[in-house]
Order: C-alpha cells, then structure tokens, then sequence
C-alpha cells in the first residue's frame, strides 16, 4: 500500500492584500484613497539606476548570470557599516529577500524542526515555516521587550528550538535590538546550538543611530537582505543571502535549482544604485519627516500605545479600545476615510485583533492628508 505523505500545515493568506485589492478597486471607481498599508517605498529606484537599466535594455539580452562586482559590493557593506570582512563568495543574489528566506530555511533546516520567532512578526517567517515541514514557536512579545525576541526567552525555551528568525528594525513594529542585546542573543544561541537566521532588509532605516548586524556577534548566522526597501527598488525584486562557510555549497545547490539566478537587469540597476547615497538619504530624511507628523498626530487619534518606531517606517498601534477585530477596523477605516491600513491578524494570530499597523512610507503630502482624514474618523469612535 503507497504511503502518502502528511501535507505540511496550512499556509494562511495575507489580509493586507485582500485589504488592499478592495482600496484598488475603489480607486478604480474614482474613490480618492491613501496607501498606509504596506511596507514600500513611494519613490522609485534610484535615477542612476534606471539610467543604467536603460542602457542594458539596450544592449544586453541578459542571461543566466551572477553580477561579481555587485557582490563585492555588497561585501564591502558590511565592512563599512559594521566591521565585519565578508567574502564576496558567501553572497548569492536572489529574487528579492522572499527567496533568500527560503534558501535560508531549506539550508539550514530540515523538515520538523522547530523555527522560534517574535509574535508580533513578519507574516512570511510563520508562513515558510510552516509550508517547508517545520514548526513554528512563536514567543509572545509585548512592550516589557519593546517587541522583540531577547536573549531571556531563548535561554528559556525547553526544548531549545533548532533555529530562531530575528529582525532588526522589525516589521510590523519599527524597534530596533540594541547591540548589546544583539550580542547576548549570539551567544545565547552559541550555547545552545539555535542557528539564527537575521531579517536585515531594512538596515539603513533607522531613526536612533547605528544598526548591529547578527553577523557581528554569529558569524555563523544566515543574513537576509534586499534592494526593495534602503534602495527603493521593491519591483525590482533583487535581494542577497549571507550564507555561512558550512551551509554556502547548500544554499547555492538550492538557489539554482529552485530560482536560478537574480534577473539580470536589475543586478546592473542594484550596481549602479549603490553609488546613490546622496539620493538614498533624501528618503531617509522624509520617512523622519513623516514619523515625526505621526507620532505628533497619533494622541489625538487616541492611539497612545504603539511600538516604538526606532527604524523601517511602520507604527504598530493598539486599537483594543476601539476593537476586538482589527480586520473589521480596518475595513471601516478604508470606506469611511480612505486611508487603507494593515490589520494586525498577519503579524499576530493570537493577539494582533487588537492592533493596525500604518506604513508613513508615502510621500509627505500624503501622510498630511492621511492625518487629517483619520484624526476625526478615530476620535469619532474615542
């Protein structure tokens, strides 16, 4: 008798798009609407960049291929940023930071582990989890730690978990790990054998000061980072992984045959982009410009308890007061006012009825507008 194989456990949607296919259709029907509900830039890739793509377009009929100054470049990041020598070697591009994860994963994992992870988090990291056969821990975390997995809950953790996923700035929340922290996390996970695999995608995003990188406490750690939010280039879809020594031949076998290579393209753009900083740091400076207006705004909305939004470009907002279901909320928010927000559901199954979380990745102008249609929708319901 043939065996069939258990399924691996459901894989849940993401609200945020059903929420955000209603705001375009709306839009469609004339509806002025304002987008706060996902994590992306407004701006495009840098201007740079696009130049160089249309000259590649022009010349280039692309092919299966591996930008080897792009990597060194990208190596030299690391050394920059954080002192950390990284070879140019142990980066493989990808399609975007949603295939590194899955490299990740696949590399560093095998089917009924246990992955540990913050709830609230990135809705993906539960969801890969649970679609490549392992098991999901998610530790509850609230404002004692400000969000965040702590070298605390793992230590505590019985059995220790295979693996543990960490994002600084985290989404949906914005809060950073100190480097401190982040160095206790290391060794925490040293001692008790937890590969950790770090979330980095919106290093660059920070409005408190430098960002530690896992790497500078586990060099043994598996990094995921992208073009999509520091270099403004989402549709690009051009991301890297980290891999170390030991899991670098794995995580290639799977790049290749699950993804082959990063779209040529925009491995020139991501190169030429790189040399943008000037243009990057304008970004930066608006997403301060425009978490200043919101955390000037939000008290009297009657949002008082949110996250602290250290970097990335979210706030994480309790909305029990008003709710026990956010999705609900959020629905009314996008009729009634047109401003469109995530639900807290994906982030938090448990607990995230009660919060939304608003994107002030819009242009400036917008955020404005944003305020002052929800400033009298929510004291309304105050």
């Amino acid at each position: 008798m043939m065996h069939t194989p258990a399924l691996a456990d459901p894989v849940e949607p993401f609200h945020a798009i059903r929420l955000s296919r209603l705001a375009r259709r709306l839009e469609a029907e004339g509806r002025s609407i304002i987008h706060m509900e996902f994590g992306q830039p407004s701006t495009g890739a840098p201007a740079t960049a696009i130049a160089r793509a249309a000259e590649v377009l022009a010349s280039d009929p692309g092919s299966y291929w591996e930008s080897e100054p792009l990597k060194a470049r990208i190596a030299g990041l690391y050394q920059s940023r954080h002192g950390v020598h990284v070879a140019p070697e142990r980066i493989i591009l990808t399609c975007g930071a949603s295939p590194a994860l899955v490299l990740a994963l696949t590399s560093a994992f095998r089917p009924g582990d246990l992955i540990a992870m913050a709830r609230p988090g990135y809705v993906a990291y539960r969801n890969n989890v649970r679609a490549l056969g392992m098991q999901v821990q998610e530790i509850a975390c609230g404002p004692d730690s400000r969000y965040q997995v702590t070298a605390a809950h793992l230590a505590a953790l019985d059995p220790a978990p295979a693996g543990v996923i960490i994002a600084s700035p985290a989404n949906p929340t914005g809060t950073i790990i100190p480097a401190a922290e982040m160095a206790a996390i290391a060794a925490v996970c040293n001692a008790r054998n937890i590969r950790i695999i770090s979330d980095e995608i919106y290093h660059g995003l920070s409005f408190i000061g430098p960002v530690a990188s896992a790497l500078e406490y586990a060099p043994d750690a598996l990094v995921v980072n992208s073009f999509s939010k520091y270099f403004s280039m989402v549709g690009w879809r051009l991301g890297w992984l980290v891999a170390p020594d030991d899991l670098l031949d794995a995580a290639r076998a799977r790049m290749g045959n699950l993804f082959l290579t990063a779209p040529t393209l925009s491995q020139h753009a991501g190169l030429a982009a790189m040399d943008c900083v000037d243009e990057l740091e304008t970004h930066i400076t608006r997403y301060a410009a425009n978490r200043q207006l919101m955390l000037d705004a939000l008290p009297a909305m009657g949002l008082t308890k949110i996250a602290p939004p250290d970097g990335a470009f979210y706030i994480w907002a309790d909305v029990s007061h008003l709710t026990d279901d956010a999705m609900a909320l959020a629905e009314q928010l996008l009729l009634e006012a047109g401003v469109a927000a995530a639900p807290g559901y994906d982030f938090d199954p448990v607990d995230g009825h009660h919060f939304m979380r608003f994107s002030f990745a819009a242009d400036t102008p917008q955020i404005h507008e944003a305020i002052a249609r929800m400033t009298p929708w929510f004291q309304a319901r105050g």
